[in-house]
């Protein structure tokens, strides 16, 4: 099953924190959701293998920590057969972290019929403020799975290098 077709059957609140959609890159950079709830979304993530050349924690991954949970939580305030697709993302790095786990919280600024803000908090296991966030997210029909990606191996189309 794909993140989208997860999330278009959810209901409003997970109760199972290991089934909430999380995508694949978040998976692969060891984010793991901590707290699901419409009033707060919380996760962590380890800074080792999401570091940049010079050893602190890559800005772009902050960022996918915060547009992850920021897009979960707006999913959730979306209700049932709703998704939410970020259009607008902002972070401000305060501080560099090189080592352990930081931890994200979303809380919602705006929850609206069809646009949702959040903002994002990520800090260190000390408690310091590294990277502030701000997702606006619009909610739109979760839309029936149309098959496997194009260019994926279980796609049996044509040329899609056009």
């Amino acid at each position: 099953m794909t993140d989208q077709q997860a999330l278009a059957d959810t209901p409003p609140e997970w109760t199972d924190i290991s089934t909430v959609p999380i995508g694949e890159l978040a998976r692969r950079c060891g984010v793991q959701l901590t707290e699901c709830t419409p009033e707060r979304v919380a996760a962590s993530m380890p800074v080792e293998g999401n570091r940049q050349p010079f050893g602190l924690l890559h800005g772009g991954a902050s960022a996918m920590l915060a547009e992850t949970i920021g897009s979960v939580h707006a999913t959730m305030l979306a209700g049932p057969g709703r998704v939410a697709v970020g259009v607008e993302l902002n972070c401000t790095h305060h501080r560099p972290a090189t080592s352990g786990l930081v931890t994200a919280v979303s809380i919602p600024l705006h929850v609206g019929r069809t646009v949702t803000t959040l903002h994002i908090d990520i800090r260190d296991e000390s408690g310091r403020p590294l990277c502030t966030a701000r997702l606006t997210c619009m909610a739109r029909t979760a839309a029936a799975p149309a098959g496997p990606p194009a260019g994926s191996p279980q796609d049996k189309g044509g040329d899609t290098t056009r």
